[in-house]
């Protein structure tokens, strides 16, 4: 019975882990302010097109 113990403890570990994951990923998402945002879209949507064509 011992290593349902270890089991459970193994799982609650790891919904931690993620949890802290989420948590962080989200945190860096929403220290961008909506102007920066649209910065980094257009700049990344320079980048894709190619040269010669404007929307």
């Amino acid at each position: 019975m011992r290593w349902w113990k270890i089991l459970g403890l193994a799982g609650v570990a790891g919904v931690a882990a993620t949890g802290v994951a989420i948590a962080r990923a989200e945190r860096r998402r929403r220290a961008y302010t909506p102007e920066e945002i649209r910065v980094r879209l257009r700049e990344r949507l320079e980048e894709r097109q190619p040269e010669g064509r404007n929307p």
